[in-house]
């Protein structure tokens, strides 16, 4: 099956939103960007195009069951999705597009999904891990955050803005929100996986996240035995793509560079 650059891919019983920039996955190595907690192809912007062209990699952006374009999802959410989506979902859709070797690229939600791939899904494929404001643990300062946004959701026009990139906006928001509220989820911690990553890793960090402190970054450098390598953004929020997206696109194309040079796959060599 030749996939086109834009369209859905089904995964199961999900048929998932996509978009490919530059070679496809089966012909050069792959940057696939997972989106954070209420992202979705669209909400990265132009930030994958960016990528692409700095990189000469492809590109493979998606957008999990419940948000953009994608199947919509019951809710509410298992308190374990994150763990989930990597997995019973990720490795059958690296499968479906014909994902060769790669780099897993997540923000936020996608970041954790990323690093539990890694740390728990064998597969030599993936060369590299790019972490942007992981979350590995939960912190006060992270609750105090989604609460501040379930009001924005429901006092101004933040649903609005959310509906642009959501077919189902109110599954996606309240999928994301009412697991992180969840008493149960208290107990959230995926550093476990940490440990068992074997592949270079990148942390992306703004050292003024609402959602995360830099003791997520810290908990990375101490638990892994691969390579680690970090940035952290003076000033920068929750989303280092765009509030500096310049250093942030050099800090992980020079990741990328690297990760391929040391495999042999540059992109001339792809094919």
């Amino acid at each position: 099956m030749t996939l086109e650059d834009n369209g859905t891919i089904s995964v199961g019983d999900m048929r998932l939103e996509y978009r490919m920039i530059g070679p496809h996955p089966d012909a050069a190595p792959t940057i696939v960007m997972l989106h954070e907690g209420l992202g979705s192809v669209t909400t990265w912007g132009d930030f994958p195009q960016k990528l692409a062209e700095k990189t000469g990699a492809g590109v493979f952006v998606y957008s999990r069951a419940g948000y953009g374009k994608s199947s919509t999802i019951a809710l509410p959410r298992p308190l374990d999705y994150m763990q989930r989506e990597a997995t019973d979902v990720l490795p059958k859709l690296l499968d479906a597009i014909r994902f060769r070797r790669g780099i897993l690229l997540g923000h936020s939600d996608g970041a954790t999904i990323a690093a539990w791939y890694a740390g728990s899904v064998q597969d030599h494929r993936v060369r590299g891990v790019v972490l942007m404001a992981p979350h590995f643990f939960m912190e006060a300062t992270n609750i105090e955050a989604i609460r501040e946004t379930i009001a924005a959701y429901e006092t101004t026009d933040l649903r609005a803005k959310l509906a642009r990139h959501h077919a189902d906006v109110d599954a996606a928001f309240r999928g994301w929100s009412g697991a992180w509220l969840d008493p149960g989820f208290a107990r959230f911690d995926t550093t476990e996986a940490l440990a068992y990553i074997r592949v270079p890793v990148l942390v992306v960090q703004g050292a003024a996240d609402p959602y995360g402190t830099l003791a997520q970054v810290r908990v990375v450098e101490e638990e892994c035995y691969c390579p680690v390598e970090t940035l952290v953004l003076p000033g920068v929020g929750h989303a280092p793509h765009r509030e500096q997206p310049g250093q942030t696109l050099e800090t992980i194309a020079s990741f990328a560079d690297l990760i391929f040079r040391v495999h042999h796959e540059g992109i001339e060599n792809a094919a």
